[in-house]
């Protein structure tokens, strides 16, 4: 029997109680894939005199960071699709739809790789499925939820569509997507040793129809899993809705029976803080995107009005291609600095909370509260060790006020972390990604985001891109 492995040394963040369940001098045992035991390490010596020994001098020791929301394939555009109006429509559709299999999937490994060696253990990842999307998870040993896409839009998509008017949505063409994502959840939902879990995608309720909302709320009640949908995430999305049913997105939900503890509410960049505390009472719980939504749209979404009526806030990197990185130690930081510019107050969002928002909240947003997020027994062994010797995160005080939890959430980049272990596997050490191969992932997306780039040229359409201006302006 391989021995238990004891992670001493180190200054422990267990997310325990309301707080963050700080232990001086503490340690934790794993054995096997579960957490055995958590506290002061002199008594887990005791406890496990048989042991190996993983020194955690000079680190935080904290639960796996969570990464809630994120569509990986887009990492192939990164920095294209920044500082534009109409972001979607002006910078990312000419890309997007030149967008190939192999491109995707080399956007998939980019975005696991990065974020695997900044910390993120669970990945919420929202694509349509690919060949190799779930298996790029289960191979790289990390924690994943998938959802597919589902909406309705028809071949072609919004191509042709103008401001103003309905989208041309098909029935028939998001009946095919909901039976496609209901056989992807059976084949993978509790997949990799549990390690993969699935949910229902709607990509927003603008973009499929009513019936189809009630037939994924249907199916999502029969299988049991939860339903992962961008909620009011734009101007367009509200105007749609009102166009087509004479309600905004929370009123629409709520009347087709959306709205509750099965809803994961992705940005909420339109709702007011009234519709927030709606949607946060009716149990359903939020994803928040900092980074994305202040580039793309310029707003700071009501993520406060949410958690003062009592809901849960998980935190998201969305896409590299709007946000420009996936990491959830800039989450953290954008997270609270936002918050504090958008209230005027210094003491909204504090760095403590955040923290909770990356592990602990943002485990139970996903449903998977009883499995990560804390250190303790029983839990899945999902953990981080940071060196807090780096410049940026020293010095190092214990009191008589305790500095690390601020330095990490406002100093960290995520290039601190030197041990990531999921289900009690370490997946990197020494800040090298043990799983996946660095080198080759890079190489990889290089050549295809060069691929990319000529596809797109030699599309008229990209005659349109708003940067362009910038390019012959010198500006970029």
């Amino acid at each position: 029997m391989t021995k238990p492995i004891l992670i001493h040394g180190g200054h422990l963040f267990t997310m325990q109680g309301s707080g963050v369940g700080y232990i001086e001098d503490g340690a934790v045992v794993v054995t096997g894939s579960e957490i055995a035991a958590v506290g002061p390490e002199t008594d887990m010596r005791l406890q496990f005199p048989n042991h190996q020994a993983l020194d955690a001098t000079g680190c935080a020791v904290l639960p796996g960071l969570i990464d809630a929301h994120m569509h990986t394939p887009l990492a192939i555009l990164r920095g294209v699709a920044q500082d534009v109006a109409h972001w979607m429509q002006k910078a990312l559709a000419p890309y997007s739809r030149h967008l190939s299999r192999d491109a995707a999937l080399a956007g998939v490994k980019l975005n696991v790789l990065e974020a695997l060696r900044a910390g993120t253990t669970t990945f919420g990842d929202y694509t349509n499925p690919i060949p190799g999307w779930a298996e790029t998870y289960a191979d790289a040993g990390v924690r994943a939820v998938l959802t597919p896409t589902i909406n309705a839009l028809p071949p072609g998509g919004m191509a042709g569509w103008l401001l103003g008017d309905l989208y041309p949505l098909d029935k028939e063409t998001g009946d095919q997507a909901i039976d496609k994502a209901v056989r992807f959840g059976r084949d993978w939902h509790g997949a990799a040793d549990g390690r993969i879990q699935v949910m229902l995608g709607p990509q927003g309720a603008d973009m499929v129809l009513r019936e189809h909302l009630l037939e994924i709320k249907r199916i999502a009640e029969r299988e049991g899993w939860m339903i992962h949908m961008h909620v009011a995430q734009g101007d367009r999305e509200m105007e749609q809705l009102q166009m087509r049913y004479g309600h905004r997105t929370p009123e629409l939900l709520a009347d087709i029976g959306l709205l509750d503890a099965q809803l994961l509410a992705v940005h909420l960049t339109e709702a007011s803080d009234v519709e927030a505390a709606r949607i946060a009472r009716s149990g359903a719980h939020m994803v928040l995107c900092s980074g994305s939504i202040g580039i793309i749209d310029g707003v700071v979404p009501p993520a406060q009005a949410f958690r003062e009526a009592g809901g849960l806030v998980a935190l998201g990197s969305d896409q590299a291609s709007g946000n420009n990185c996936n990491n959830i130690f800039n989450e953290m930081k954008l997270t609270a600095l936002f918050n504090k510019i958008r209230y005027r107050d210094p003491t909204r969002m504090p760095a403590w909370e955040v923290l909770r928002m990356a592990t602990v909240e943002g485990a139970q947003a996903l449903g998977l509260g009883d499995r990560v997020g804390r250190l303790a027994p029983g839990m899945q062994a999902d953990l981080i060790l940071v060196d807090l010797g780096q410049p940026n995160l020293s010095p190092v005080l214990a009191s008589p006020v305790r500095n690390i939890v601020p330095n990490l959430v406002y100093a960290a980049s995520g290039h601190e972390v030197r041990t990531v272990m999921v289900a009690g596997r370490i997946l990197v050490d020494d800040g090298e990604a043990l799983t996946l191969n660095a080198d080759a992932v890079m190489q990889e997306a290089q050549v295809q985001a060069r691929e990319l780039a000529v596809r797109v040229a030699k599309d008229p359409d990209h005659r349109q891109m708003a940067l362009l201006d910038a390019m012959r302006a010198g500006q970029l």
